[in-house]
């Protein structure tokens, strides 16, 4: 297991948490809560070692279009970064679905 650590300037603020997806069996599960601060925090707890490159460009490109103030737990077993962008897609659909 490699646990990976991302931190992003944010800009805008949520006050919903979100939960989706299932970790375990090649999938992952995202939970997002608000952060105060004008700041994103991720948490990678991953099975698979070695990408935290790959890791980056995915939240790169995530945090450059939602500049969400929020703290992530990602729990990973084995995601492509397909499923990861998916994922976190449907994390900011919760957390704007009001």
């Amino acid at each position: 297991m490699e646990q990976l650590t991302f931190e992003y300037n944010a800009k805008q603020k949520v006050s919903r948490r979100a939960h989706v997806g299932v970790a375990g069996s090649g999938d992952l599960e995202i939970l997002i809560e608000p952060c105060q601060e004008r700041r994103a925090y991720v948490v990678i707890r991953t099975r698979s070692n070695g990408f935290g490159e790959t890791w980056k460009a995915v939240l790169d490109r995530f945090f450059t279009v939602y500049e969400l103030a929020v703290s992530i737990e990602i729990n990973d077993f084995g995601a492509t970064p397909g499923v990861v962008s998916l994922r976190l897609a449907q994390a900011v659909e919760v957390l704007i679905d009001e």
